[in-house]
C-alpha cells in the first residue's frame, strides 16, 4: 500500500501542497486530478522522490521510502508528463539502458525491451533516434520503459499525451490488467471521461488541499451529479468558461 501522510511542500512561504493525506492500495487504479496550479505535479515529484517535503512523508508498505530510495526505486514505474528522452538514441537502445539501470538481466531486457516495442507497435522504428519520434511514439517508450521491471507502484503523471486513438484504448485495457495483478497506479489526467472509465477512486485537489476522495460512484450519489466532470465543476471553482469565450470572441472582433 501506498500512503501519503500530511504532505506539504512550501515555496517562499506559500504552500504548494498542503497537508495532503491519500491511499493508493494494491489492485486500484487512483485518479489524482486538479486544475493546472493545483498542487498535483508538486506531489508526483515528492511521491517519486524528485522532490524533498517540508513536512509529511511517503509510505510503501508501512516504511518511508526515503528511508532506502534505492529499494524505492527498483519498486517504482513513471511516467512524467513531459517526453523527455535522450534523443540521439534508438527506441531500443533506451530501453535497455532503463533495464540495465533497474538491473535486469542483460538477455531479459533484449528480450522484454523487443516484445514490449512490437506490442505498443514501434517495433519497425525500434532503430531510429528517438528524434525521429511523433509525441505519441516518444510517450509509448514511456509506458515501455515505466513497466519493463514490472514494478509494484506506477505513478502515470498525464500518460495519454499525444497518443492516438487505438494507443489509448490499448492503454485503458493496460490498465485494468496492470490493476487485476495487483499494481498500486495513481493516475493523473485532465481527460476526465478516461479517469471516469479506468479509476476505482479519485482524489480531487485544488489550491494545494484535497478537496474530495472517494470512488466516483460515490462523489456521484453525494453530490447528486451524473459524471465526473459535473463533480469537478462543483468542487472546484471556475470562472463563468462560457462568458470568457465569449469575450475572447469579442476581442478578436476589436
Amino acid at each position: 500500500m501506498l500512503e501519503v501522510k500530511g504532505l506539504t511542500k512550501y515555496y517562499r512561504n506559500i504552500p504548494v501542497v498542503n497537508d495532503v493525506n491519500f491511499t493508493v492500495r494494491p489492485g486500484e487504479v487512483t485518479g489524482y486530478l486538479g486544475p493546472n496550479g493545483s498542487g498535483k505535479s508538486t506531489t508526483v515529484k515528492i511521491i517519486t522522490a524528485l522532490l524533498e517535503p517540508t513536512a509529511g512523508k511517503v509510505l510503501l508498505d508501512g516504511k518511508d521510502i526515503r528511508e532506502d530510495l534505492m529499494a524505492f526505486k527498483r519498486r517504482l514505474g513513471y511516467v512524467p508528463e513531459e517526453a523527455i528522452l535522450y534523443s540521439y538514441m534508438t527506441g531500443l537502445e533506451y530501453l535497455q539502458l532503463t533495464g540495465r539501470l533497474r538491473g535486469l538481466p542483460l538477455q531479459e531486457v533484449d528480450r522484454k525491451a523487443n516484445e514490449l516495442l512490437e506490442l505498443f507497435s514501434l517495433l519497425p522504428h525500434r532503430h531510429a533516434p528517438i528524434s525521429a519520434y511523433s509525441k505519441g511514439m516518444k510517450q509509448r517508450v514511456l509506458i515501455a520503459a515505466a513497466l519493463l521491471h514490472d514494478p509494484d507502484v506506477l505513478i502515470l503523471d498525464e500518460p495519454l499525451s499525444g497518443i492516438d486513438v487505438t494507443s489509448a484504448q490499448l492503454f485503458r485495457h493496460l490498465l485494468n490488467q496492470l490493476a487485476r495483478r495487483g499494481k498500486m497506479i495513481l493516475y493523473i489526467s485532465h481527460v476526465l471521461e478516461v479517469v471516469e472509465k479506468v479509476c476505482a477512486q479519485v482524489i480531487i485537489i485544488y489550491r494545494g488541499r484535497i478537496m474530495a476522495a472517494d470512488s466516483v460512484e460515490r462523489l456521484r450519489d453525494l453530490m447528486n451529479v451524473p459524471s465526473l466532470e459535473e463533480i469537478f465543476s462543483q468542487l472546484i471553482e471556475q470562472r463563468d468558461l462560457e462568458s470568457v469565450a465569449r469575450d475572447i470572441v469579442s476581442v478578436m472582433e476589436g
